[in-house]
């Protein structure tokens, strides 16, 4: 079923306040070094989330999903490398 337009566009503004969101927490590491307060195995785990998340959009052909989360996933992935460098 293809609903066009609307829906896209709602998946597309959902997918940038989600991926958005974690800009701060990534900037708020650089800034400080301070990693103290990150799950290692939370960060870990949302991050193997998002790239199965990545990897089912690929499959279904949802540029929502596939821009969301691949966005989302180079930041998970830079916060578990500040946490596992800044520990």
């Amino acid at each position: 079923m293809n609903h066009g337009y609307p829906v896209e566009t709602l998946g597309m503004a959902a997918a940038a306040l989600t991926t958005l969101c974690w800009v701060p927490q990534a900037f708020r590491i650089l800034r400080t070094r301070d990693t103290r307060s990150i799950s290692l195995a939370a960060q870990a785990a949302f991050a193997a989330g998002v790239a199965l998340w990545l990897a089912y959009g690929l499959l279904i052909g949802s540029w929502p999903v596939i821009l969301a989360n691949a966005v989302t996933l180079v930041l998970a992935l830079a916060i578990l490398a500040m946490k596992l460098r800044y520990k």
